[in-house]
């Protein structure tokens, strides 16, 4: 089930919302969010249902055991460590590995398991994971409710893509919350933006950007290959920070306040801002869990970038299970080295080629991120950078980017940021501070939402591109 689907927005939602403000005391609403959200994922994946029971029981039970027996709590987080990895590494990796062997070793031809990769794992884990890893660390005491645990690990709005939240950012919530009229008109808000994003920018993108993409490279000029990337470039912005708008303003409606996964990242001006901005739950639990442990900046300028290196390399491998994705990773990986060393002087010289700089490199790598193989990136990416080279093509543009196609890319590049940025320079911020909760936006969110619905019902392409890592 997926929130821009008609039996979430006319069933799940009306019925789950009505039962939780009926229900006040948050001890019964517990068990009716939890009960939803374990109908929710059994709705698109009912064959690994037990797979999340497991991971719960898992994690609760060494939780407890660390807790109880404090003088061996380091045996219990390294079995915990080396379960939940070892849940994700068969599910996600275990074709990938056996394929690399297999490339490694050619005269061996090695068995492949039939396995579907279970929808959401790497954000459950890694939030489960960071319970444990919390709770060794002394940061607070042991969740001995085992609904509870399991209400924070399978909590719908954030359990298929995130944002990964952690324990401590949830923990009084979970027992003690309220759920005002002016909270959950600010989930309901939030949601439709976050909708809106969805359907109307990320769908109507990806129709060309698909049909760019799946020209190939060997029919693309450097124009069409550019237009692909950054349509593409274009989707996948609004198709994440839509969904994360949308599970932010879920748990609004309930309760819960999640922290922002996006700030505007296609404004930064340089890598290491761009990962500062984009997808900020995951690099947050990269810095806290990886990098700090391996020493972080602390440990001299070798030792920092070999730090980035790994970080970035794993952060690839998170997103899927093939080495276009880890090589995605390193690319980041290098240009955040290179900035440390020091690219990053030079930027500041230059806001506009900094922002261009930036720009070019995240697209780029995006590119990686869209194909199935690193050699067809490469091949598109020469496209980009050999104008000269690649000028005849079959392939017509308009038949792809059509009208409704420019109209919906030049929305989406302004709202990227640069109208917000500008909305907030305007008379102080005087604009933006009149716009929100106003007739007028409530009057445009309506419309929102009544394109969305449309939109909906007309078109049977309606994916989120994270629910596959």
């Amino acid at each position: 089930m997926v929130f821009s689907s008609m039996v979430f927005l006319w069933i799940f939602l009306p019925v789950v919302l009505v039962a939780g403000l009926i229900v006040r005391r948050p001890k019964y609403q517990n068990i009716i969010l939890l009960a939803a959200s374990l109908i929710f994922y059994a709705w698109g994946e009912p064959r690994h249902i037990l797979l999340l029971l497991f991971s719960i029981f898992m994690n609760w039970a060494l939780g407890m055991l660390i807790a109880a027996f404090p003088a061996r709590k380091r045996l219990f987080l390294v079995l915990d460590v080396i379960g939940n990895l070892g849940l994700l590494g068969y599910f996600k990796y275990c074709n990938f590995a056996l394929n690399t062997l297999d490339h490694l070793i050619p005269f061996v031809h090695l068995p492949r398991t039939n396995i579907i990769l279970p929808i959401g794992i790497s954000f459950f884990t890694f939030q489960a994971m960071s319970y444990v890893i919390d709770l060794y660390r002394g940061e607070y005491p042991v969740q001995k409710n085992p609904l509870n645990l399991a209400l924070y690990i399978s909590f719908f709005p954030q359990l298929i893509a995130g944002p990964i939240v952690r324990y401590i950012d949830v923990e009084r919530q979970i027992e003690n919350r309220e759920v005002t009229p002016l909270r959950l008109a600010e989930g309901m808000r939030r949601f439709l933006y976050g909708l809106g994003k969805k359907v109307i920018l990320a769908n109507i993108l990806a129709s060309p950007a698909d049909a760019l993409f799946a020209i190939g490279s060997g029919g693309l000029t450097s124009a069409s290959a550019w237009l692909a990337a950054v349509l593409y470039s274009l989707q996948l912005y609004y198709d994440f920070s839509g969904y994360s708008d949308m599970a932010i303003g879920l748990g609004r409606m309930f309760g819960f306040d999640f922290l922002e996964n996006f700030n505007y990242p296609y404004l930064s001006a340089s890598i290491g801002e761009f990962w500062r901005r984009w997808h900020i739950s995951l690099g947050t639990w990269f810095r806290e869990y990886l990098y700090i442990p391996l020493g972080g900046n602390r440990r001299g300028k070798l030792r920092t970038n070999i730090n980035l290196f790994i970080v970035f390399a794993l952060t690839g491998l998170w997103h899927g299970a093939s080495w276009n994705f880890v090589g995605w990773g390193i690319y980041h990986g290098i240009f955040q080295i290179l900035e440390r060393v020091g690219l990053a002087k030079l930027l500041k010289k230059s806001k506009v080629l900094s922002h261009i700089y930036t720009c070019v490199v995240f697209i780029v790598g995006w590119v990686f991120f869209r194909v199935e193989s690193g050699a067809e990136g490469i091949r598109i990416v020469q496209r980009m950078f050999m104008p000269w080279k690649y000028t005849v093509s079959t392939v017509r543009i308009g038949k792809y980017f059509t009208n409704q196609a420019i109209l919906v890319t030049v929305i989406a590049v302004l709202g990227c940021g640069l109208f917000q940025a500008a909305a907030g320079k305007i008379a102080g911020g005087k604009l933006a501070r009149a716009w929100k909760n106003s007739l007028a936006e409530s009057l445009f969110l309506a419309v929102v939402l009544f394109l969305s619905i449309l939109l909906l019902a007309g078109n049977t392409y309606n994916p989120f591109i994270y629910f596959r890592f």
